[in-house]
């Protein structure tokens, strides 16, 4: 983890981050509306482990936009480690998920052109990836950790909606 970044910069975050939802309830639709989306870059992959704890490292990527706010997520260790071996520019032996997904993408004649991570609701963050085809775009469903390999490899931009930055933001000190 870099010797700058302030893990324990709380103040970001308000209480309602850390607050569970109430059973049943279900995540708010978005509106279609404009999101003043922020290019962000992918600045690693690290570990945090708890002092003292016995429970194994939990993985996150850090992602950091113009104004140097930097933003968080956890993701599993199979995501990080696919999202560290793309900002390696290396790959596995056999194509991981990732790679997979973008070769049936390009083979079927489409292309990656972008990933938004529009949305941070009850401690998730969500993303779609855009994809082209014959003139048409579509828009999929993804966890953010996914949209980034997938962007990485397809040397996509990376953005995130404003209002998920204004949320989960910290600056480095």
């Amino acid at each position: 983890m870099p010797d700058d970044f302030n893990f324990d910069d709380e103040d970001r975050l308000d209480s309602s981050f850390f607050e569970p939802s109430e059973e049943g309830e279900e995540r708010p639709p978005r509106d279609a509306q404009d999101l003043d989306e922020k290019e962000i870059k992918v600045i690693g992959v690290y570990e945090h482990r708890e002092e003292g704890s016995t429970q194994p490292p939990s993985a996150f990527v850090l992602v950091r936009d113009d104004l140097e706010r930097s933003v968080l997520i956890f993701i599993g260790k199979f995501e990080a480690m696919s999202i560290w071996l793309a900002l390696e520019g290396t790959s596995a032996d056999r194509p991981l998920t990732h790679d997979l997904l973008n070769n049936v993408i390009n083979k079927m004649g489409g292309t990656v052109e972008r990933v938004l991570i529009d949305d941070l609701w009850n401690n998730t963050y969500y993303a779609k990836v855009t994809i082209s085809h014959n003139g048409d775009t579509i828009d999929i469903d993804a966890r953010p950790s996914d949209g980034i390999a997938v962007a990485l490899r397809a040397k996509a931009k990376i953005y995130m909606a404003e209002s998920v930055l204004e949320r989960a933001a910290v600056r480095e000190e």
